[in-house]
């Protein structure tokens, strides 16, 4: 596992083990997830013209929010005791609900990044760019830094990071086969097509190397490996 330092540590630590903190970011996550319904729901294609099942692989950054909320919100029982984040409960259901949530967080906050600056002119020069080039750019790489808390608690296995590959690359089949990416000022291409199946690669990558294993884990160990 990637060392966490001992200062970016403690403020994770005491960030998400606190309830008025820990409550803040579920609400602004809650907040970031209505956002993005709405804006499926106003896309074309819409939620409309999908059956309810293939939601979560319509809604890529809904998604991923969803299941970073839920990841966070099993660290509530938590607050008011002694026990600490670094040292929440793991059990396979979780490992690969933190899993998905990373992978989720990671790809599709930087393939905002991606998608954004392919074609910076359609969005940089065009109306409302202060919120849909800087904000939504903005708000998606806090995706990242939001997804970088996750392994702090959370634990993977070798089958949760398949999975999760699986996964990621049946969503890109479904965006790119199918014509159900998000939304766009630009015909996506081959760069985009590749660099979406890259960061789906990559986010697991990252996560392979962030997270511990549940059988490797020592809450004793001095740096908790």
């Amino acid at each position: 596992m990637v060392t966490v330092s001992l200062d970016l540590g403690r403020y994770v630590e005491y960030y998400l083990g606190n309830a008025p903190s820990l409550s803040t970011l579920l609400v602004a996550n809650g907040a970031a997830f209505l956002v993005g319904i709405s804006f499926y729901v106003h896309a074309d294609p819409s939620f409309a013209d999908l059956p309810t099942l293939l939601y979560p692989l319509f809604g890529d950054s809904p998604t991923a929010l969803a299941l970073a909320t839920l990841s966070l919100a099993t660290l509530l029982p938590l607050l008011g005791n002694a026990r600490r984040v670094r040292d929440a409960p793991t059990n396979t259901p979780l490992a690969y609900l933190h899993t998905f949530a990373f992978v989720w967080l990671v790809k599709y906050g930087l393939w905002t990044v991606v998608a954004l600056n392919l074609h910076p002119g359609q969005y940089v020069g065009a109306p409302g760019a202060l919120w849909n080039y800087w904000g939504i750019m903005l708000t998606h790489l806090l995706f990242v830094v939001e997804a970088f808390a996750i392994p702090y608690y959370g634990r993977t296995t070798d089958r949760a990071l398949k999975l999760a590959l699986v996964a990621l690359l049946v969503n890109d089949v479904f965006d790119y086969a199918f014509g159900y990416h998000p939304p766009l000022r630009y015909d996506p291409g081959i760069p985009l097509i590749l660099a979406t199946l890259l960061l789906s690669v990559g986010a697991v990558y990252l996560a392979d190397r962030v997270f511990d294993r549940p059988e490797r884990f020592d809450p004793l160990a001095p740096s908790g490996e």
